[in-house]
């Protein structure tokens, strides 16, 4: 069950309303005494009456110095809400700069392949142009770097297989004049007698 809200006005007839604050005053103040006493806080009421009259009070010896207090809390909290706000700017604006920064970025991308030229005035299409052709400069020397790294990788290879030859035809030579049983006659004869002598 949902009770629903009091609706409060000003009180019109004025006695009422003198003895409805003398009561509520006293109330406010008791409380704040209370919270005072209970919680240890340091508690400061001030009330201005319709008729101009001061009524307060203070947990400390010196109303001024709680009230000096609250001042110093506020400083320093609206200092923290204009920081925050502050960062929250900055942040706003490099994110605008990073957006355009990329936006540029995209249309110079696509004016470099070849897209969107349409728009593009004849000192736009001449730095394109140039760009362009600084480009193909970088690719090309890089491409020539590459070459000569793998023709000095085949030269390199070559003198390699080359040694190899060289080592593999003198182990030939060497197992093939190594003693007398270096040449060794296979042929078969048939017929009668022995054969010739090949040695020299």
């Amino acid at each position: 069950m949902v009770r629903g809200k009091i609706q409060m006005k000003r009180i019109e007839n004025a006695t009422s309303r003198q003895v409805t604050f003398s009561k509520r005053r006293s109330g406010l103040l008791k409380k704040a005494y209370e919270l005072y006493v209970l919680c240890d806080a340091e508690v400061a009421v001030i009330i201005f009456s319709h008729r101009g009259g001061l009524y307060e009070f203070s947990s400390s010896d010196n109303m001024q110095k709680t009230i000096e207090r609250y001042r110093k809390c506020t400083r320093e909290a609206q200092t923290d809400i204009c920081n925050t706000e502050r960062y929250i700017q900055q942040l706003r604006l490099e994110a605008e700069t990073m957006a355009k920064k990329i936006e540029f970025l995209e249309v110079h991308r696509r004016k470099l392949l070849g897209q969107s030229l349409g728009s593009c005035s004849i000192e736009e299409l001449r730095e394109v142009e140039s760009q362009l052709e600084r480009s193909l400069k970088n690719i090309r020397a890089r491409k020539n770097l590459v070459f000569q790294e793998q023709v000095e990788q085949l030269k390199a290879k070559k003198r390699f297989v080359q040694e190899e030859n060289i080592k593999l035809s003198k182990k030939k030579e060497a197992l093939t004049c190594s003693g007398p049983n270096s040449e060794v006659d296979t042929q078969l004869f048939l017929g009668l007698g022995l054969p010739e002598n090949r040695c020299s």
